[in-house]
């Protein structure tokens, strides 16, 4: 005798979808975390050659994607005022990929940490000052400690960490103009690498025909990483893109240290970058303020949760 099917569990679809989204987040990050290993692995190439080749390659898969979902059709409906606000986020995003990218040659791996572990606290001050968002004391408390970081950071590196500083303020203004950009991500994505290719293309032909390129000639492992640039780059951001339709952003924003934490490792432990006494009392600073920040975000969404909970008198 056949059984009848089991009955669903109330909720069972919402919490799967739940950790699926969490799963995604944690892939993304990982993925992000790892990239000073995947960039290390092309300095053959320069700083400004393997960022031509990742805008390049990133547009390719984006492309592909775009035409399989059907959503290539939307480019020609933008208007001059969503091409003007895709036109600065592919500036604020190729300014934070090629910093980043020199970071890494540059053998400076902990100070590109550094620049992630910064961005959530840089965002809220983006949104003081562009959008007149008001901060509780907590907040202002930890940007109070973010500022005393930076500066016990200035002293003990002798000059402003500006790594650090431009990957932050570069990716929170991304951040602000993706806000208010009028398209999917998919579609806004494909977007900016059709604004960036030009400059992309003509650098790249520039190498091919000075000679000074590393595309062809240093085997074809080189080549294929550079291509592979692409895809390296579009995985992780669709990864967080599903993500975010299914993780509470307080969630997220927790996940979100683990990028800088495993980069961080990785300058320490494995390029054994150097980290006085002074370095880490900045750095636990920042960790500081981070936990204040994150602790009282958790609070307030708990607040907001128990005041929904409670029903009108």
């Amino acid at each position: 005798m056949t059984g009848s099917p089991s009955p669903a569990v109330p909720g069972s679809s919402r919490r799967s979808d739940g950790e699926l989204g969490v799963a995604a987040a944690v892939g993304a990050h990982l993925m992000w975390g790892m990239f000073p290993i995947f960039f290390g692995l092309l300095a053959p190439a320069g700083a400004v050659e393997i960022l031509a080749h990742r805008m390049l390659w990133t547009l390719f898969v984006m492309l592909t994607i775009g035409a399989l979902l059907h959503r290539l059709s939307r480019l020609r409906t933008l208007t001059p005022k969503a091409v003007a606000i895709v036109a600065g986020a592919a500036l604020m995003i190729s300014v934070n990929w090629g910093t980043y990218i020199y970071g890494v040659l540059s053998g400076r791996v902990v100070e590109t940490a550094l620049g992630y572990f910064v961005n959530p606290l840089v965002s809220v001050l983006l949104g003081m000052i562009v959008f007149l968002e008001r901060v509780n004391r907590w907040q202002a408390a930890a940007l109070g400690l973010a500022a005393v970081a930076v500066l016990v950071l200035t002293i003990d590196y002798g000059r402003p960490p500006w790594i650090a500083l431009v990957l932050a303020s570069s990716f929170g203004a991304y951040g602000l103009l993706k806000k208010v950009v009028p398209l999917d991500p998919v579609t806004s994505l494909t977007a900016e690498g059709v604004v960036t290719a030009p400059f992309a293309i003509g650098y790249l032909v520039f190498l091919s025909v000075t000679g000074t390129g590393t595309f062809v000639g240093h085997g074809a492992g080189h080549t294929l990483l550079l291509m592979a640039a692409g895809v390296v780059t579009a995985v992780p951001l669709l990864l967080f893109g599903a993500a975010a339709k299914r993780v509470p952003l307080v969630a997220l924003g927790i996940i979100q240290y683990l990028t800088p934490s495993l980069q961080m490792l990785w300058g320490v432990a494995v390029l054994h970058e150097d980290m006085p006494g002074s370095r880490w009392a900045g750095f636990a600073l920042i960790w500081l303020a981070l936990l204040i920040f994150t602790t009282d975000a958790v609070r307030r969404v708990r607040r907001s949760r128990r005041t929904v909970l409670v029903p009108a008198g």
